[in-house]
């Protein structure tokens, strides 16, 4: 591990990349959407059904499709598009929870003092749901992390490919180096997220992690 410690930091900075690249792009899709869905109870339903169908397709299988598509392919495209889809699910369902759960007399007091509803969404709903939307993130982050790794089979070099190309070379000590470091960067992306959310979370409105 150490002898190869220039590969590693090339993989871990690549994987570093898509990870945040598609957290970024969830965080501009699906936040939109879930604050959509929450007006919408019909919609909700259609959106929600197909992001659990999206997150029911093996990751594999799910990569594997995108690579056939034109304009795709190998490598970062595919691998990007896959991971935003995956990240559908948690952070769109956490936002609309979030939302739905706000007290509804709450809502009625805010109206009856004269506020709008994009006031009301800003000022009220989005503050008291923002423990569940973090949940989200934090779930969507880890998850990104450990899924991100299956992209080595479709061209990406990350910290997937410790694992590939170990089980290619019978490597053992490739193979325990990403099994390794994969769930240890999506702690430490788990712990700094928590740090963040402590720090931009009022105490009294902190929640357990949706499951």
């Amino acid at each position: 591990m150490v002898e190869n410690a220039s590969i590693i930091l090339d993989y871990a900075s690549t994987h570093f990349s898509l990870i945040f690249s598609a957290v970024a792009i969830s965080l501009v899709l699906w936040i939109p959407l879930g604050i959509l869905i929450s007006r919408n109870e019909r919609l909700a339903s259609i959106v929600l059904g197909i992001a659990n169908t999206i997150f029911c397709i093996p990751s594999l299988a799910l990569f594997s499709v995108f690579v056939t598509i034109p304009f795709f392919g190998l490598g970062r495209p595919s691998s990007l598009l896959a991971l935003v889809l995956y990240a559908m699910m948690p952070m769109v369902i956490n936002v609309y929870q979030g939302i739905k759960v706000v007290d509804k007399s709450v809502i009625e007091a805010a109206k009856g003092m004269g506020m709008n509803s994009r006031r009301i969404l800003r000022e009220i709903q989005l503050p008291l749901a923002a423990p569940v939307m973090f949940a989200g993130i934090r779930i969507t982050v880890v998850m990104a992390t450990g899924i991100a790794a299956i992209a080595a089979y479709i061209g990406e070099r990350n910290l997937g490919r410790l694992i590939t190309e170990g089980l290619t070379r019978y490597h053992v000590e490739m193979i325990l180096s990403g099994a390794i470091l994969i769930p240890l960067i999506a702690i430490l992306f788990d712990t700094v997220l928590g740090a963040v959310e402590r720090m931009l979370v009022p105490k009294g409105l902190k929640v357990s992690r949706s499951k």
